[in-house]
């Protein structure tokens, strides 16, 4: 990385970074870091070494700009590393498995700080390591600290473990106040931080949603063409990404998929729902041999990101699971899901955000995913819409303002209202 004199530095904490796959979050750091330059932000990246992720590969390191420099510091993950015959002591994984990461993390993002003097730095959840990791770092060093939150921390019942949720309130807690800016992903998110959090300015919690990166579809697209429905086979209805038990439940939906069955009105030939890198394949399989619909429901191994996208393409129909207990979250993948320009059946609550989004990009085929008698009459809906070739999709414009590059502008914006703030580094960071 070439630096001058005005140039202008932020040094990101994230744990999902390539070589990590599996996660769409990897997406939202890649992407800044990658786009952040154009507004004159140069990313440091601050990440875990590859061997605490479970599922490495090497899908987008070429992604990574050749001038971000990359710390790979120090993490194990307590489930794999530190285990002794597949146990572990829960205080081993507080306020997660990664914890081990604070250590590396450090003292390596102290170097970092002494050697670039970066003017911000930026951490981001969901892996709460990253937030202590930021807070640790800010006190010594003094800087200005953007979280992003994403989602909100912590929740009625989440997380389940009391001691766990305890450990995550505590690192909550110091990050919202003691952070700079807390950037949330959804307006919801944003509601529940300014109640739960009175006493700071609303002004501290800003709106940064996620996105889809326009390179990567225009990759894929070179290898993808959709195929009209017709006569002859199924009709491919796609959920890609992780099917959380309690958070996007799919057991209304496989009892849905069941009766409408014994109702002549799906049946193999001419419907196909493909589940794909689930993340719980065995609990789902065991779900779908209990409603006896396996014929019906494929379970599809995780795929490279590019490949993951000319599906999408490709497909007839796009599937969003969310439950009501995330009405202020929307899944990451919705905005991949618009820009891949297929129909989207959504199983979600009306009030949430994830049904707002939808419906202000002109989409109406929605359904609440706790409710079989509701999926029972949407299904077959959609599904005739998508033969007839009818089925809403959003305009071109809509689909547009979401872009990564879009939103890495929003935040170039922020770290530039951040750093007007003074910077002094502190005694620690200078000696580092």
């Amino acid at each position: 990385m070439v630096e001058t004199a005005t140039s202008k530095k932020v040094l990101m904490i994230a744990f999902h970074y390539p070589p990590m796959r599996g996660s769409s979050g990897i997406q939202r750091t890649l992407k800044f870091s990658q786009y952040l330059p154009e507004w004159g932000w140069q990313p440091l990246l601050l990440s875990a070494h590859p061997r605490a992720y479970s599922n490495p590969g090497d899908d987008q390191m070429g992604e990574i700009p050749a001038d971000v420099p990359v710390c790979r510091a120090f993490a194990l993950d307590t489930a794999r590393h530190l285990s002794l015959r597949g146990r572990y002591s829960s205080l081993m994984a507080l306020p997660d498995r990664w914890v081990s990461w604070l250590l590396g993390a450090v003292p390596a993002g102290l170097r970092l700080i002494r050697r670039h003097r970066p003017q911000v730095l930026w951490s981001t959840y969901p892996i709460a390591t990253a937030h202590l990791i930021a807070y640790v770092l800010q006190r010594l060093s003094g800087l200005p600290w953007v979280a992003d939150l994403r989602d909100p921390m912590t929740d009625v019942g989440y997380p389940e473990n009391p001691l766990t949720r305890k450990v995550y309130l505590w690192i909550e807690r110091r990050t919202v106040e003691h952070c700079t800016v807390a950037v949330c992903t959804t307006p919801g998110a944003i509601q529940t931080y300014r109640r739960r959090f009175p006493h700071l300015p609303a002004e501290r919690f800003r709106l940064v949603e996620n996105g889809y990166d326009e390179e990567n579809f225009l990759d894929a697209q070179q290898h993808a063409s959709a195929v009209p429905p017709a006569a002859g086979r199924p009709l491919v209805l796609l959920h890609s990404g992780v099917i959380y038990p309690s958070e996007r439940d799919p057991v209304p939906l496989f009892a849905a998929l069941a009766a409408l069955r014994r109702q002549g009105l799906i049946g193999p030939e001419n419907f196909k729902l493909v589940l794909r890198a689930t993340g719980h394949d065995a609990f789902l399989a065991g779900l779908l041999a209990t409603h006896g619909i396996e014929d019906l429901v494929e379970i599809a191994p995780h795929q490279p990101y590019r490949a993951a996208l000319a599906e999408m393409l490709t497909v007839d129909a796009l599937l969003v699971l969310q439950a009501s207990n995330c009405n202020h979250q929307i899944p990451a993948k919705l905005y991949e899901y618009l820009r891949a320009g297929r129909p989207i059946l959504a199983l979600t609550d009306a009030g949430g955000d994830t049904a707002a989004t939808l419906r202000a990009s002109g989409i109406d085929t929605i359904a609440a995913l706790d409710s079989q008698e509701d999926i029972m009459q949407a299904l077959p809906r959609f599904l005739s819409l998508v033969r007839a070739g009818t089925a809403p999709l959003p305009p071109a414009t809509v689909v547009a303002s979401h872009s990564r590059h879009a939103r890495s502008a929003v935040l170039a914006q922020l770290l530039d209202d951040v750093a007007g703030a003074p910077v002094a580094l502190k005694a620690g960071a200078a000696a580092a």
